[in-house]
């Protein structure tokens, strides 16, 4: 396992990785591309307790979607199982096993400060918080394809990877309405959210 861990991991985070997951009797998969999540846990019926991890998130995203999933582990034997997933427990738990990480041996200098930041509140997902999701999307060693919501022009047709077709519309405090094309239902986007853009200019009604 920790062989398999340095493939994925900052290399000063591969051994306190791997005691973590030895001391917690975790069972790590690394599975292929999800869209919708970096990771999961679970408590499988025998006992065991189950991560899994997209292997195709790159080292950073990797080790703190990783440590996100122990700590629901911890959270969950400390605390019991009816907390809330991410509520004050999750958070304390997620913040005191990162701690450790958050220095310059392990991550660049340029992301040290928007990581200490996210972890004074860590969120349900780091993909909720615009700015550390877009700083670490910097590290992805495929060139990126699609565009950031908040990158679109007002008016623009987007794409989304299920092929669902959307208009975007105005900012709202931190995300964008947008309106679904089929069904003329109003959504909120992430200004981080990647899309496929396919107009960038909105539909002229005709004279």
């Amino acid at each position: 396992m920790e062989t398999t861990l340095q493939k994925y991991l900052p290399e000063l985070a591969v051994a306190p990785c791997f005691e973590l997951i030895k001391t917690h009797g975790v069972h790590l998969k690394i599975v292929n591309h999800r869209v919708t999540r970096h990771g999961d846990y679970r408590r499988l019926p025998n006992g065991l307790h189950q991560i899994t991890v997209n292997a195709s998130l790159n080292k950073y995203r990797f080790l703190i979607t990783l440590v996100h999933e122990i700590a629901h582990l911890v959270a969950f034997e400390s605390y019991g199982r009816r907390i809330k997933p991410h509520g004050t427990e999750w958070k304390r738990t997620f913040q005191h096993l990162m701690v450790p990480f958050i220095r310059p041996e392990v991550f660049p200098s340029k992301l040290l400060p928007i990581i200490a930041n996210h972890f004074k509140n860590p969120k349900a997902s780091s993909s909720t918080d615009a700015r550390l999701s877009i700083a670490l999307k910097a590290f992805d060693e495929e060139e990126r394809r699609n565009s950031y919501v908040f990158e679109l022009p007002t008016g623009s047709i987007f794409r989304l990877y299920n092929g669902r077709l959307f208009k975007k519309g105005n900012k709202k405090v931190k995300r964008y309405e947008c309106v679904e094309l089929s069904t003329g239902r109003l959504y909120l986007f992430q200004p981080n959210a990647e899309v496929e853009l396919v107009r960038d200019t909105p539909i002229e009604p005709p004279f």
